[in-house]
């Protein structure tokens, strides 16, 4: 023991050296907090502190530092003090303040992980590490930026949630020290809290320091706002005086009365909080009615109903101001009572009742379940095991494989990060948690990505709604779903409001545009070796896999059909020896509609029996084409194929590219007819309801317009161009027929982009 105190005055007298010629420096200063204060503060919550590893650290970061200084001109060495400081009113255990007080030694100075671990231990170094990985990225674009360190955030917190801690507190010392920074950083800093840190400590709970960093960010963002808020606030509180002491005498003395014990206090809104709400409402300060806040603090879940009831019985109740988070809390634990009164002074008052052990973790979250508990576990265990909020985090990281690029990511986590809450039940009762605005299609992803995928309609309270529709807090819904749906339209990627909802539907839309070019590919590679009689197998195509750098067969068949690889270039990976056709055995022929001859096709041509959802296909953009039609298709990588009637001009631009034509031809299914897109030029006689008619002879041979576009080239005739679908040729030749029938058509002809 003796000798524990004397190395303690040993590298207390090296503290001092060290930070003497800094002290100069800082003359006026406030000092730092010396080694026994941070020791005291650490032992007022835990009695079994490891002295030693809390000295060493604080002497160790202090002689790494150095005469590094801050942009204000204190000592480096005070931020990392500080953050340990700010981690100490969270009670977090000895580890987590040896990492705060270390956290920027990798980055910043000479020590090194290898050195970080043998002094101080695997856990701490491992600690410092996913801290210091943070700070290691320069990408093009700030926006890139911000979303791939929000990445590595995460990604460092999965490991260990108190590496979020450590880095909230981290950015809400450097916050507080805002003004001494450049004004370019402090604004991108600023934005950059407000857009992601703040967001980031509301979710796992930690509401005070949430709130100091929205106000620290408030005011450097917008300081004349902040300014106009902090004035009416302190003209209010003069106005005011005894308020909010009368409101907490008067509340406690009534809950006394029916033998309730209960600690009140109250408290103005914070300045961002307030300007946030006056925004949001569209109303000036003076019709902003409550600005006060109180907090019942009572000893269990019981007392805090029975308060409830002397409240209400007290004081008029605001209506649709009643919020209950103790039966359904919060996904990041937060749990009270919320109501709104009439007060004494005909003044709105904001009521929280809540237990004790309840209040804690509404001020500090997360932390609150790392609080030092006999036989309990380790810290990180208890944040891990306990916290609902480690869960949300959990599943926000799985985003992190869906999203195609950084600032998808950044889109979609801000998306679960900002929205507020509503809580619904699926019909069997299980409660699900989604952002404000959600609509079916969010929920049905939330009960199970297969769920989503399938749905097919909704209802809500057990009406029929669309899949679009806004869910509201208490709704019964049901997802209808369908196995004949295996993946959802893309559009609903722009209806969903959840991050995940959105990350799966993009992953199923990807996967349904991979199925239908590997669909594609295996056609034409088949086709290829069904016609140069050489055998095709799978297992043979498996170990050519190397010699084609693709990783499957699903991915070589993809890139086939994307145009990424030649069906001859699968042959000859199987087969060296393949030797490839170079003409194509229509090369030479007539058309016989149009006398012309045919370009050579590529030695891989195939017939696609079907147009259908199973193959990328799309039609010509100028004309279109309908079953009865003699027709080709045009490969365009990364699109598929393209069906053109053979009559189409827009095919002699492919002339020189044999590489490109495909056989195609129909398969409908007479049973469940479906529409196709075709043109058509109508010259009529511009006179009254000339317009009307043409319409109607299309609708009563139940043809579907689509587009129409009109321009005037002389004073007697209008020249009409008609997008329209029918089922096929001979549908379409009936309307036009009938078209040249009508006396107001002087001209109809089918367009063939």
């Amino acid at each position: 023991m003796a000798s524990s105190r004397r190395n303690n005055k040993q590298m207390e007298a090296a503290a001092d050296a060290a930070a003497q010629p800094a002290a100069a420096k800082r003359a006026s200063r406030p000092k730092m907090m010396r080694q026994y204060d941070l020791v005291d503060r650490v032992r007022s919550y835990n009695p079994n502190t490891d002295e030693d590893l809390l000295n060493r650290a604080y002497v160790y970061a202090m002689m790494a530092h150095g005469e590094q200084t801050r942009a204000s001109g204190d000592p480096y060495f005070s931020h990392p003090l500080e953050v340990a400081a700010i981690l100490t009113t969270l009670k977090l255990d000895d580890a987590t303040i040896v990492a705060a007080l270390l956290h920027d030694t990798i980055e910043d100075t000479e020590a090194t992980r290898t050195e970080i671990d043998n002094i101080f231990g695997q856990e701490i170094g491992a600690l410092v590490e996913g801290l210091t990985k943070l700070k290691r990225l320069e990408l093009v674009s700030r926006e890139a930026k911000q979303a791939e360190n929000l990445r590595k955030l995460l990604l460092a917190i999965s490991n260990d949630v108190r590496v979020l801690l450590i880095k909230l507190a981290d950015r809400l010392h450097n916050m507080r020290t805002l003004e001494f920074v450049p004004p370019a950083s402090r604004q991108r800093i600023a934005e950059e809290t407000l857009d992601i840190y703040a967001p980031l400590a509301a979710r796992m709970g930690m509401h005070e320091i949430r709130e100091e960093l929205e106000d620290l960010a408030f005011r450097t963002l917008n300081p004349e706002a902040y300014t106009v808020v902090m004035q009416r606030l302190d003209a209010l509180a003069d106005r005011n005086r005894n308020l909010i002491g009368e409101i907490e005498s008067q509340l406690t003395a009534n809950l006394l009365q029916n033998g309730i014990t209960a600690r009140v206090f109250g408290r103005r809104k914070r300045p961002f909080s307030i300007w946030t709400k006056m925004e949001r409402k569209s109303v000036g300060f003076e019709q902003l009615s409550d600005i006060y806040g109180f907090r019942v603090i009572l000893k269990d879940i019981e007392a805090c109903y029975r308060a409830l009831g002397v409240v209400h019985t007290t004081w008029p109740v605001v209506p649709g101001r009643f919020k209950d988070y103790i039966s359904t809390p919060k996904q990041n634990d937060y749990r009270s009572i919320h109501t709104t009164v009439i007060g004494p002074t005909q003044q709105r008052v904001e009521l929280q009742l809540r237990t004790e052990e309840m209040d804690q973790i509404a001020e500090i979250g997360i932390a609150a379940h790392a609080l030092y508990k006999d036989g309990a576990g380790s810290p990180t265990e208890l944040l891990k095991r306990e916290s609902n909020a480690f869960a949300w985090l959990r599943r926000t990281i799985e985003l992190l494989s869906e999203a195609s690029n950084p600032e998808e990511f950044l889109e979609h986590t801000k998306l679960e990060l900002f929205h507020d809450q509503v809580f619904c039940f699926t019909p069997k009762g299980k409660l699900i948690a989604l952002p404000r605005h959600a609509n079916i299609i969010d929920f049905a992803y939330a009960v199970h990505t297969d769920v989503g995928n399938s749905a097919v309609g909704g209802k809500i309270n057990g009406k029929f709604a669309p899949l679009a529709s806004e869910l509201q807090n208490g709704d019964e819904v049901e997802v209808l779903t369908s196995s004949a749906q295996s993946a959802p339209p893309s559009a609903w990627e722009t209806l969903a409001v959840t991050g995940k909802a959105r990350a799966a539907i993009r992953r199923a839309t990807r996967a349904a545009v991979r199925d239908q070019f590997a669909a594609l590919g295996r056609r034409i590679v088949e086709r290829l070796f069904a016609r140069v009689k050489i055998e095709y197998a799978d297992d043979k195509l498996k170990g050519a896999l190397p010699r084609l750098a693709r990783s499957s067969i699903e991915e070589v068949m993809a890139s086939v059909g994307r145009g990424e690889l030649r069906a001859a270039d699968v042959a000859r990976a199987m087969y060296p020896d393949y030797k490839e056709e170079r003409v194509g055995r229509f090369a030479g022929k007539k058309d016989a509609s149009t006398d012309k001859v045919l370009p050579p096709r590529a030695p891989s041509v195939v017939p696609i029996l079907g147009i259908n959802s199973s193959l990328p296909v799309k039609f010509a953009p100028n004309g279109g084409a309908v079953p009865g039609d003699r027709i080709v298709g045009i490969v365009t990588p990364g699109e598929g194929i393209t069906i053109y009637p053979i009559q189409s001009p827009a095919l002699k631009d492919f002339e020189e590219m044999p590489e490109r034509w495909i056989d195609v031809k129909w398969d409908i299914d007479e049973t469940t007819p479906q529409r196709f897109p075709a043109r058509l030029f109508v010259q009529n006689v511009n006179e009254p309801g000339s317009l009307a008619q043409i319409a109607s002879v299309i609708a009563e041979h139940d043809g579907n317009i689509d587009n129409i576009n009109m321009s005037r080239r002389s004073p007697d005739f209008t020249e009409l161009t008609i997008d329209l679908e029918v089922y096929d040729l001979k549908h379409l030749s009936a309307i036009i027929a009938q078209l040249r029938a009508k006396d107001v058509v002087a001209q109809v002809e089918r367009v063939n982009g």
